[in-house]
């Protein structure tokens, strides 16, 4: 029961958030690269362990807040169906592994899972208490995925540095995701279950909500029409996605209006059309970067 619960408490289906990592494997041009692929799918994986391991510590900060919110009370550890000792001993143990698996991968990974690991426990501790700044963590958290996956794939002979449209995108497209959540847990009538919200407010978010949305497709599209140097020949192409970008945001703003209590982070990916744009969005910039050749 206790193992059920743990692994519950990990949320596997957030570690679709660390798809972030798998990212920069798509520009080291090796995207059908068996070797490569590994080392991507090894940083995932450490990602989605550690991720693991901030979701059970701060699950155990939170326990008397969740324990008065009307959906997190049920969670494992809240609930009482995980105590807490054994929550912290599966803690330890992710964190470690995670950290020793992405270190072997390449040390700048495991440097970058570490400052990840450190900046998710101030938040979890004392950040999320303060407004704007919470969701501040969040999109550096996504940085930082998109930084590790950058180490994970590079090699002596082709070494990929993450350019500062794509980490400008990556920031704030995670800062709007964030605004978006506070929104609705503001909406819901949720303050209690999280200090933060007090210092927020409606009209304040929706002008962030705006700002975010507007910063995320024009960054995109200053991206598709400047892209890396070994795809410079699609940027012809490449803005042509830009409206899948702009109907998920859309859409993402749409489920913010939904009357249930679920996060609309977690409805998304239920959301049949959000996922089907995602999945569009993926195969055509795929085809675009690796069917098309320089004449």
């Amino acid at each position: 029961m206790a193992l059920a619960g743990i692994i519950k408490t990990m949320r596997p289906k957030q570690w679709v958030k660390n798809l972030f990592v798998l990212a920069p494997v798509v520009f080291a041009k090796n995207l059908f690269h068996e070797p490569i692929l590994l080392r991507a799918a090894a940083a995932f994986a450490g990602f989605s362990v550690l991720a693991g391991a901030v979701y059970t510590i701060n699950d155990l900060a939170d326990a008397d807040d969740d324990r008065r919110h009307p959906t997190k009370r049920y969670r494992p550890i809240a609930s009482g169906e995980v105590p807490p000792g054994v929550a912290k001993v599966a803690a330890v143990v992710m964190v470690v592994s995670a950290l020793g698996g992405t270190l072997w991968l390449d040390w700048r990974v495991g440097v970058t899972a570490l400052a990840y690991l450190v900046l998710n426990l101030a938040y979890s501790f004392k950040l999320k208490q303060i407004a704007y700044l919470d969701v501040g963590c969040i999109a550096l958290g996504f940085v930082f995925r998109v930084v590790a996956g950058c180490y994970a794939v590079s090699t002596p002979s082709q070494p990929i540095r993450p350019s500062l449209l794509l980490l400008l995108c990556t920031a704030f497209l995670s800062l709007f995701l964030g605004f978006g959540k506070r929104y609705h847990e503001l909406s819901v009538n949720a303050a209690k279950a999280r200090d933060a919200l007090r210092f927020y407010s409606l009209p304040m978010l929706r002008g962030a909500l705006w700002v975010t949305a507007l910063a995320t497709v024009g960054v995109y599209l200053a991206w598709t029409l400047d892209p890396p140097e070994i795809f410079r020949f699609a940027r012809d192409y490449l803005w042509v996605t830009t409206p899948f970008v702009l109907f998920g945001i859309g859409r993402f703003v749409r489920l913010l209006g939904s009357k249930h209590g679920e996060s609309p982070t977690d409805a998304m990916l239920k959301d049949v059309p959000f996922v089907l744009t995602i999945i569009t969005w993926g195969i055509l910039v795929v085809s675009i970067l690796y069917r098309l050749r320089p004449t």
